[in-house]
């Protein structure tokens, strides 16, 4: 073990103190408690070990969250948009303090690589800063003129909103969600993944520390069969922003109904990564690895099915085949970790079953393939996979894996690479390589997604519309799109007093 490696565990546990020894609870209305309910245990997937107790919370619990969120809604939503500003970016501040706690307790709880982590809370803090100097001007909107009428346009906050996030990357999804919801003047209810609960907790202490008023952030913990179900159906949440699995967002979607919320899901993808014979060899390359492999190949848009034409195809996969072969698997807090433990038991089981659905459905296994517990001990170690030889009517080529587990399919031409891009229920993000910008925007047209990026990885431009389509969701994030979401549109008309008005009856 280095001396670096032992530093990062002591740190760690340190942070992580605080949660072996009290049980979490929720955060309702400017207060801790512990609610009603039973606890449950988190555990780390490194070893498995015991990382504390959580508070599991009742439907009382989130009535009681909602009601709070429905008391503090006027206030927050009179608060000008230049006092939210300089809360929000208060808060970004508070989140760059404890930035290595963040990173760290992340790393443990969730099985992601400290290299990954370190930038969360930076990320995060971009986030709500990104929105907070927005804040001042969300609620304008268009001015529409006509000969004899004058259209203008204003939004206000829709009220309420519940902002469920998933264990993958916790910190960072739920300031990405959060942050527009309370610069446009909404209050929050955010239940996070029961998973992976910690730095919502350390969310909820920077929003208090920031000076957010009692009631405009409220955040349980428990399980979406109880708490998830009882925030979605409330009638005071107005609108639900979801990131998770398909399954659930159908779920929600049902749920929802009988009130008719507005809902924004950001669900699952079963990305292509298209790399064209004429593609920058060096750049699709690490680009490829990348998007499969790092943070463990657990995030929504991970390129997890490769698309590789065939004059390049034994040169590309020899390479590549030497690339995976080279990733180090190790505990999260080592900084030369490049893939660390999957989050829980239950998808480590997920994920290793695909290695035999491989086999069966007729590829390749050049890379990986199997469990590492017999040389990692108990933890949710997987190797990096590769599967060549791959059809894209195969289960691996077809359902969501959520792993380092990459699927390589062999295309000849522009057309066949299209049909095999769109051959999917998903459309979340596509990643096109190559160097004829013909081809390029023919394929941007082309490939159905709600995202695309052309001879690169995933960049996040925090302006730009965020989500996607067919079954990875409905409704878009990003500058102006999240406040579309998080705010209600009034269009007023008025008369110049020049018109003629239609006369019945006199």
């Amino acid at each position: 073990m280095s001396a670096q490696l032992q530093e990062n565990i002591s740190k760690a546990e340190g942070y992580l103190a605080r949660f072996k020894e009290n049980t979490l609870g929720h955060y309702i209305n400017g207060e801790w408690t512990l609610g009603s309910g039973e606890t449950f245990d988190n555990t780390t997937p490194f070893d498995q070990s015991f990382l504390g107790k959580v508070a599991a919370a009742t439907e009382a619990d989130v009535n009681a969250a909602c009601e709070a969120a429905a008391e503090a809604a006027a206030g927050w939503a009179a608060t000008p948009g230049a006092e939210r500003r300089k809360i929000l970016h208060r808060l970004g501040d508070e989140l760059e303090k404890r930035a290595e706690e963040i990173a760290m307790v992340e790393s443990m709880d969730c099985g992601q690589a400290l290299r990954f982590m370190r930038q969360a809370a930076v990320r995060g803090a971009a986030n709500f800063r990104f929105f907070a100097d927005q804040a001042p001007e969300a609620r304008n909107g268009l001015s529409l003129h006509q000969a004899e009428h004058t259209n203008f346009t204003v939004r206000s906050p829709i009220g309420p909103v519940a902002v469920i996030t998933p264990w993958n990357t916790p910190f960072m999804l739920s300031t990405w969600k959060i942050a527009p919801a309370l610069a446009s003047g909404c209050t929050v209810v955010h239940k996070p993944a029961e998973l992976s609960p910690l730095t919502a907790s350390i969310l909820a202490e920077c929003a208090e520390a920031a000076g957010l008023p009692k009631g405009v952030w409220n955040m349980v913990n428990g399980f979406g069969t109880v708490a998830g179900k009882a925030l979605t159906q409330h009638p005071a949440i107005k609108a639900v922003a979801l990131v998770g699995d398909s399954a659930t967002g159908k779920l929600i979607q049902a749920q929802t109904a009988q009130t008719l919320k507005r809902l924004h899901l950001e669900l699952g993808g079963k990305n292509p990564i298209i790399v064209f014979d004429d593609a920058d060899f060096d750049r699709a390359l690490d680009a490829v690895v990348f998007m499969i492999y790092s943070l463990n190949g657990q995030r929504c848009t991970s390129s997890s099915r490769l698309l590789i034409q065939s004059g390049i195809k034994d040169k590309f996969l020899a390479a590549l085949k030497a690339r995976v072969e080279n990733i180090k698997v190790g505990h999260p807090l080592d900084p030369e970790t490049e893939v660390g433990p999957l989050v829980h038991t239950g998808h480590y089981d997920k994920v290793t079953s695909y290695f035999e659905i491989a086999k069966q459905d007729g590829a390749t296994i050049a890379v990986g393939g199997k469990s590492l517990r017999d040389e990692m001990g108990p933890g949710n170690f997987v190797t990096p996979t590769l599967f060549v030889d791959a059809k894209n009517s195969m289960r691996i080529a077809q359902e969501e894996i959520f792993g380092p587990v990459l699927t390589a399919i062999e295309f000849e031409t522009e057309e066949e690479a299209i049909q095999l891009a769109n051959e999917t229920v998903y459309g979340l993000a596509g990643y096109i390589w190559t160097s004829n910008t013909g081809r390029a925007m023919r394929m941007a047209h082309a490939v159905e997604a709600g995202m695309l990026w052309v001879n690169s990885e995933n960049n996040r431009n925090l302006p730009s519309p965020f989500g996607g389509v067919k079954m990875s969701g409905i409704g878009r994030d990003g500058g102006d799109w999240s406040f579309d979401f998080y705010m209600e549109t009034k269009n007023v008309c008025i008369a110049h007093d020049t018109h003629k008005v239609p006369v019945l009856g006199r």
